[in-house]
């Protein structure tokens, strides 16, 4: 933290949110607003330091993890603190495993909120205790979860899903489906989140198992 001032950098694509949770926030003694964006493009751009980036999942250039993971890479020192309605126990495994030191749904008391963002801000990680109890649930049965989930993929999820499970690198499914590669990369953002899973490996044991390949 810059001295005992926590900069927080706020992400969010409605501006009346931005403006009540920026109200609310340079309330608290210690606390500063450093920058507002309304999408992660914009937040990248910002030449800005935050301590704690506050950010929602469904934000028009980018949704879930991938917003954890982008914000990560733009600010490796910052806690990310994500702030939305998405309560999918899938999604919070995923933003966790993206490097999300705090999640907390929108309902959260304004109290509860002010105290994740000093506790991650100080090396700490915040799970909102609703959230916690399902996602431990959720650790309980994975393969129940995962096996609802893979019937829940779209057809085209599916596909790149069987290509990567097949070996089939992101340039060559993206030749093969004709389209970006950059699609190709969102979709399979789309299935981890979906399925609850990290790395490629994964990806390829559950294609078996479930008999995508």
């Amino acid at each position: 933290m810059n001295g005992a001032t926590i900069g927080v950098l706020l992400i969010d694509d409605h501006v009346v949110v931005r403006e009540g949770l920026r109200a609310l926030l340079e309330r608290q003694e210690g606390v500063t607003v450093v920058a507002e964006a309304g999408s992660v493009d914009d937040a990248v751009a910002l030449d800005v330091r935050a301590d704690v980036v506050v950010a929602d999942l469904m934000l028009p250039d980018e949704r879930g993890a991938e917003v954890v993971r982008r914000l990560k890479e733009r600010h490796p020192d910052a806690a990310v603190l994500v702030l939305t309605m998405v309560d999918n126990p899938t999604d919070v495994q995923m933003c966790l495993a993206a490097g999300a030191s705090g999640y907390l749904l929108k309902e959260t008391a304004s109290t509860e909120l002010v105290d994740a963002v000093r506790r991650v801000a100080a090396g700490s990680d915040y799970l909102q205790p609703s959230l916690g109890a399902a996602l431990a649930r959720w650790r309980d049965t994975p393969g129940r979860v995962r096996a609802r989930a893979i019937d829940d993929l779209s057809e085209r999820e599916r596909e790149v899903l069987r290509l990567i499970a097949l070996g089939h690198t992101n340039a060559e499914i993206a030749s093969m489906l004709f389209v970006s590669v950059r699609t190709v990369e969102n979709h399979r953002a789309s299935v981890m989140r979906k399925l609850g899973l990290r790395t490629r490996a994964e990806l390829v044991r559950h294609a078996n198992e479930a008999g995508v390949v």
